[in-house]
């Protein structure tokens, strides 16, 4: 199993009394950097490393200092804040700013990478991916131009249904990670 992790800005505040007493630009305003609706999606799987450049630039530092460590357990595949939610692969969390907060969700998204002998057409993978999202657990297929599918899921699915779900249709899967 892999994991990634969505970080959604689903709120911003103001507080106008605490900038006027004591920010420097008493009409600073909400933070520019972020815009409500915003996602943002980290992973570590092959080359891809998000986490180590901070999101690629697109994080303020002070927003990267509070929500670090909660996409970092999420890209461990671990619990959030286990207790703390209804769900332990989701936290809310802000900012640092104490006059202008963001708000931020952050989830966990679990996913299995199937790896073909092969790079397949959309045409070969399409009968495939219809029927791998009919299985308990799929929430979303991810297709990739080489050789290998994204699996979504909540909850496992086991490795040997997809595998068996392939070879329906003449596809080899190498591995699934």
């Amino acid at each position: 199993m892999q994991h990634k992790c969505k970080v959604t800005v689903i709120d911003k505040k103001l507080y106008p009394d605490l900038q006027e007493k004591y920010i420097a630009d008493p009409n600073a305003g909400v933070c520019p950097f972020y815009q409500v609706g915003q996602e943002f999606i980290f992973e570590r799987y092959g080359n891809a490393d998000d986490f180590w450049r901070m999101g690629k630039g697109t994080q303020c530092s002070e927003a990267w200092d509070c929500i670090s460590r909660y996409i970092y357990t999420a890209l461990q595949g671990g619990s959030i804040m286990h207790g703390w939610t209804n769900d332990d692969r989701i936290m809310i969390a802000c900012c640092n700013d104490g006059t202008r907060p963001v708000i931020f969700k952050i989830e966990r998204i679990d996913y299995k990478v199937v790896h073909f002998d092969r790079d397949l057409s959309s045409y070969e993978k399409a009968p495939l991916i219809t029927k791998i999202v009919t299985f308990d657990n799929v929430v979303d297929i991810n297709e990739h131009e080489e050789g290998f599918i994204e699996i979504m899921v909540d909850g496992d699915v086991d490795d040997e249904l997809i595998k068996a779900a392939a070879a329906e249709f003449n596809i080899n899967v190498t591995h699934i990670d």
